[in-house]
Parts: C-alpha cells; structure tokens; sequence
C-alpha cells in the first residue's frame, strides 16, 4: 500500500511539474504542490528501501557534497562555425546550396548558457555530463536533477531505450538579478552575466545550493544509433512529446529571406526573452542533405551561428575607481550609473590605463556609451560630448597607489602605471599568493581568492613561502573551511613539491616571465641557481627572453625579500632542478610550433607532445614559427597573421600523423576551411561520427564503421 501511495504521488508531482514548468499551464496551486510534495518526502524517509533517484524529491537537492567524475563522451560535443556578417551568412547558405540545391533550413535562437548532455536510458535520466574539453566532461547528474524544466522520466511513447539529448542550462534574468542580489547583500563578489552564473552553479558541490538558484534547460539536438527520424525539425518536435522542453521560437525556414527576417526579427525581440541569447543557429534541416554535405576539418558544412552585434547603451559615468594587481600594475575603473546591457545590469567597466582615458577624454558625469565585447566584458566606447556638463574639467589621473600610498611609477614603454611597493602593498602580496598557486604553476586545490585573503587577514601568510609553514589545526577554525577542508589544503601543499622546477618558476611571478618563457629558461638553465647567476647576455640566449624579460628577471633576482623567500621555499623541497628529459623521438627537431585552438585533447597535452618529439613551443606567431597547429576557434588575428607570413597550418590530425612519422597529409589545404570563424557556445553534435572518422581529432564511438559519414538521426 505504501509503495503503490509513493508511485501514484511521484506520478501526480511529475504531471504537475511537466504542466508548470514546460507547458506552463499549472492545474494545482503552489500550497498544493507542496502538500504533495511532503506527503512524499515523508513516505521516502519512512521507508529508504523505495528510494528512487529520479523522484521528485531530488529536485529540492541535498546539502552533502558531491565531486564531479570526468565522463567520456560517448557522442563528442562540438563546435559550430560563426560569423557576425550577414555577407559571410548568405556566402555559406549559397555554398549549400550550390552543393546540395535548395533546401530548408531550421533557425533556433542560440542560447547563452552552459552546454549540457543528458542521457537516458528506458526513458529515465541516466545521465548529465558538461561539455567539458568537447570529449570529456564532468558528471553533474545530481545538479541537474534539481533543475525542474529537465524531465526525470519521459512522457508519451517512441522514445529509443538509450540516446542522448544536448541543450544549454541557463539562468533566467530573474533568477539572475535575484541571486545578485542576495550576493550583494552578503558581500559576496557579483556574477558577471548569467552564462558565468549558470556554469557556476552547475559545478556547485551541494545541490541543494543549485537547486534554489532557478536554473532552466533548453534541449536542441539529439544524438544515438538509432533514432527514427528524417529531418531536425521531427527529432525537436518529438522531444517536446516527450516532455524536454525545446525552444517554441524555432522556425523552419525556406530560403534566404525568410532567414534574414527571422535574425531582423530577434536581433530586436531578444531584448524581451527572460533569459539570455546571443544569436540565431542556422541548420540544415534534412538529414540526408546533412550527410551529403558533411563537414570540413573543423565543423559541419551544413550549420552555422550567427552571432548579434554587441548591444550598446548610453549611462552616466559617476566616477574612477583604481584596481591593483599582482604586479602593481594599476587599472582605472569606471563606475556606471547602473544601465541595462545584453540582459544584465553594468555598473562597472575597465578604462585599461591612463592613455586611454586620455585619448578617450573621458571625466566623470560624462555620458558615456557602454557595450559589450563578446556579450560579456563591459568596456567604454565612446563620450557624447553633447550631454557633458559646463563645468567639466579633465580628469587628473593619479600619482599615489590607492591601497598603500607609495608614489607610482611608469616603466618606459609601459601603458600602465605601477605601484612599486611589493613587499607592503595588500593586493599586490595576495594576487602574487593566487598565481603561485594557480592550476599551471603549483596547483594547490582548495585555496581560492577568498580563502588566500582569509589567511592573509588572519596573520597566516605574507608570501608563498609561509604557506608551507601551515598547519591543518590553524586552518580548521577559519570561516568556510572546517576539518577536511584544512587537510585537504595541506595534502594539496605537499603534492606541489612535486610540481617541476619550469613550473615553481612560473609560479614565483617574475614580471614577464609566462608560463612558455618559464619553459625555455628551465631548459635552457636546468637549475634556479643557474638562471639566479645568469648575466643579462647570458639570459638573452635562452629561447623567448629579449632584453626586457632578462631585465626583469635580474631585478627580481636582485631584491633581497625575494631571495630570502626562495631559500625558504628551497627548504620547504621544491624542485629547483630541472629532470632529464627522454624524447619519444626526434621527429619535430629544429622545428617551432604554435598552438592555437581547441582539440581533442587539452592544449597543455599537445605542447608536451611537441616537446617529446624535439619540438619548440612558441608563444606568438612570427617569423620564428615553422608550423602552428590549428584546433576550434583558433583567433582570426593569428590566422591572418599566419597566413601573412606564409606559416604553414596543420590540423590536429596532421600533426599527430607528422609525430607518428606518416608525413602530413593533404597539403593543399588552407585552416580556413569553408566555414566561418567557429563559435564554442553553442556544440553541435551528430553522433560523434565525422567522415574519415578521425578528421575532427574526436575518435569514434565503438563498433562505428570508418568512412561512415553521418547516419539518419544522428549527430555530428
């Protein structure tokens, strides 16, 4: 009798959920839900041996903390090509159609959230992973269950037993504008825009935390073996049967025109969605045009984003503030009278340094026209000079840092002012502490940017040296941290002795010293000691170090507070010396490289592959460069700069073959491919099968047979 009163109540929430949060068409009241509800919470806990993880009751979340498990893609999660010129669109719809003849397409809003795949098995949620490097991601089925627009079993009937579903999770302005606030009230640091808010929340360790955030999910794509349509627009329309929740604005369109009207049309209407677009996505409608357009190198020939021109809004400059960095660079920011911008609310953006105040002439109580460069940083265009008061005078930059007070400087050849006082001045002292101990210099987990100025603030760590000094019973007291956190800390502590020598070196935050000079100074040198004795023409020889960086580095050397905390760190154990290297081969001898993209694996992984086959990593494109290897999204700027040189371009799979010894192939071919600049928001797959099969850098699913191209119903 129990369980029968179980099922019939998870049944009634689910057809209640279904009816609010999808067909929005609610049958019963709030008060009654919750009843409901309740009812069943209690019956769960009475009786644990009919637990369910897909019950209703999951939505509400748990305050126990989860890790995420990486998750294969058993389709990968692509990316689509984009472009910002209707020029560039009506180009590549006559490319298709020249190919393929006229066609329909299907036009869909591009959502600005966080990509999600869902996995279902006998029509249950099974599965939701992120879209994490397009071939892995992280597990985040516990969250996701907590968003109510994401059916926990699926509704009518010819659902397959197992497929996949991609979409975007998102944040509503509302829920948006509302967790902004309660941060605020807190005094807690702001999200930037909804996308940052929702990936954010999605990767949050209790869900009960994410379920109270209002997250929403849009669905947009199917991928599996065997699903039974012939077109996108049946597979979109048979989800919503099913009960995913997909996008009522989608269009089926049949030519030109009718597309130009539909991105006219929301190039406006955006403004009044509840959530946040960036864009419309062009797709091919028939899967069998699909598959005899296939794809080039990088994306699909049959699908493509056109992004929205950024949004623009005229407010009031109410006055400068001055931010200071790791290096006592200062950066001038403008504080806005708070203005509606591409669906969030700007209050403040970056004035970059002096010379562009200047040049921009820019004093507060002007009205100044904001936008966004890429939907996401605010950043100071312009002045109307018509609106500026009679009294206005020129803003008079300034000449003291505003933390500590030490007179600034500015470096010949430097844009930027600096505070040079870097043994006492707070926010220089803690963002040396946030990058020493960042994922690619000594990766030490649980120590973020609030947990670091908790120890600063409590007396535990003045340099990064101190932090080998810490004791988990120091760190256990302290807000947010507890027991397990504080462990956890100085386990991740001792790891980082491990981390190679090219890395602490990076980490010590030499001024123009990155991550690749780092590598080329630890090669070059082998030792500390080594690039501590260095002349400045002997730092010049090494590969990437001009005379500016070799400068730097003997200053740094120079100044006794940093000496005295490198011995320390020496006897804390980190490594100071280089490790011999074993090359796998000499393949890529005497050769230079560039990456530039996303692939298939993470860039870190293809420097190393460079290098263990004799190849040079370089950071820019120049003469210097003998290959750069292209993946996703490489930036039009290097492109065409390479392009210039006359810099040859390889794919992923070009240059795997060029390290296995089989020569490159295809050698006409130019990175430009026949698609616009790809887009990275907005993954698009067809059931992870690209024709030749390894042409994308993502390897097929099992059993798929090479040269398959796509089949009926799948996803690229």
């Amino acid at each position: 009798m129990v369980r029968e009163r179980i099922e019939e109540l998870r049944r009634q929430l689910e057809l209640h959920n279904y009816k609010y949060y999808i067909e929005n068409a609610p049958e019963i009241s709030d008060f009654e839900f919750d009843t409901l509800m309740r009812e069943l919470q209690d019956l769960e806990r009475a009786h644990p041996e009919y637990a369910d993880p897909n019950s209703p009751s999951v939505r509400v979340g748990s305050d126990l903390c989860a890790e995420f498990a990486t998750v294969r893609h058993r389709y990968p999660m692509l990316s689509l090509g984009n472009t910002y010129s209707l020029d560039e669109l009506h180009e590549f719809l006559a490319r298709i159609e020249r190919e393929a003849g006229p066609t329909d397409y299907v036009c869909e809003l591009k959502f600005d959230g966080t990509a999600i795949s869902l996995t279902y098995e006998h029509g249950a949620l099974l599965r939701a992973v992120t879209r994490g490097d397009g071939t892995q991601g992280d597990d985040v089925t516990a969250n996701v269950r907590t968003v109510r627009s994401v059916p926990l079993r699926l509704h009518g009937e010819g659902w397959p037993d197992y497929f996949e579903i991609r979409g975007e999770i998102l944040m509503p302005y509302a829920s948006f504008d509302r967790l902004n606030g309660e941060r605020e009230a807190n005094g807690e640091p702001l999200f930037a825009n909804p996308r940052n808010a929702a990936a954010g929340t999605l990767k949050q360790q209790a869900s009960a935390v994410v379920a109270r955030r209002g997250l929403d999910c849009t669905l947009y794509q199917l991928a599996g073996d065997d699903l039974p349509f012939a077109s996108h627009w049946e597979s979109l329309q048979r989800a919503r049967e099913w009960g995913f929740k997909v996008s009522h604005e989608a269009r089926i369109c049949h030519n030109v025109a009718e597309i130009d009207a539909f991105i006219n049309h929301w190039d406006e209407a955006r403004r009044q969605l509840p959530f946040p677009t960036d864009g419309v996505v062009i797709k091919v409608n028939d899967f069998a045009v699909r598959r005899r357009l296939g794809f080039t190198a990088k994306a699909p020939k049959w699908a493509v984003a056109y992004k929205f021109k950024a949004e623009q809004a005229l407010t009031r400059l109410d006055s400068v503030s001055f931010q200071v960095g790791r290096t006592g660079a200062i950066t001038p920011v403008a504080n806005l009278e708070p203005v509606l911008l591409a669906g969030t609310t700007v209050r403040r953006a970056t004035l970059h340094n002096a010379e562009q105040m200047a040049l921009l002439d820019i004093r507060p109580g002007d009205m100044v026209y904001v936008e966004k460069g890429g939907e996401i940083i605010p950043k100071i265009t312009g002045v109307e000079l018509s609106q500026r008061p009679a009294d206005s005078r020129p803003f008079e930059y300034i000449t003291r840092c505003p933390e500590c007070g030490t007179p600034l400087v500015r470096y010949e050849g430097e844009a930027k002012h600096y505070c040079p006082n870097q043994s006492g001045c707070r926010p220089q002292i803690i963002g040396r502490i946030i990058h020493f101990i960042r994922r690619k210099a000594l990766d030490i987990e649980g120590l973020g940017e609030e947990t670091v100025e908790l120890l600063y603030d409590n007396g535990l760590v003045r340099t990064v040296a101190d932090l080998y000094d810490l004791q988990a019973a120091q760190l256990a007291p302290l807000p947010r941290l507890g027991e397990k956190s504080a462990e956890n800390i100085i386990r991740s502590i001792e790891l980082s002795k491990r981390v190679p020598f090219h890395r602490v070196l990076f980490g010590l935050g030499i001024r123009f010293v990155g991550e690749t000079t780092a590598k080329y100074l630890a090669d070059h040198f082998r030792s500390l000691d080594a690039v501590t004795g260095a002349s400045r023409e002997e730092l010049v020889e090494a590969d990437e170090v001009g005379e500016r960086i070799a400068d730097a580095i003997i200053e740094y050397f120079a100044d006794e507070t940093n000496r005295a905390i490198i011995a320390r760190l020496r006897i804390a154990g980190l490594q100071f010396e280089a490790s011999a290297r074993e090359l796998d081969s000499e393949s890529l001898a005497g050769k230079s490289f560039v990456v530039s993209g996303r692939f298939s694996r993470s860039r870190d992984e293809m420097k190393e592959l460079i290098e263990r086959h004799g190849g040079r990593n370089l950071a820019a494109v120049s003469g210097n460069v003998d290959y750069i290897v292209a993946g996703e999204n490489m930036g039009p700027a290097k492109l065409k700069k390479a392009e210039k040189l006359g810099i040859r371009i390889l794919s992923e799979e070009e240059f795997l073959a060029m390290i296995a010894g089989d020569g490159v192939r295809d050698p006409e071919r130019s990175s430009a491919g026949t698609a616009p600049d790809e887009e990275p928001g907005h993954p698009e797959t067809e059931g992870g099968l690209l024709q030749g099969g390894a042409a994308s850098g993502h390897p097929e699913p099992a059993g798929a047979p090479a040269n398959s191209g796509v089949r009926q119903g799948e996803l690229f």
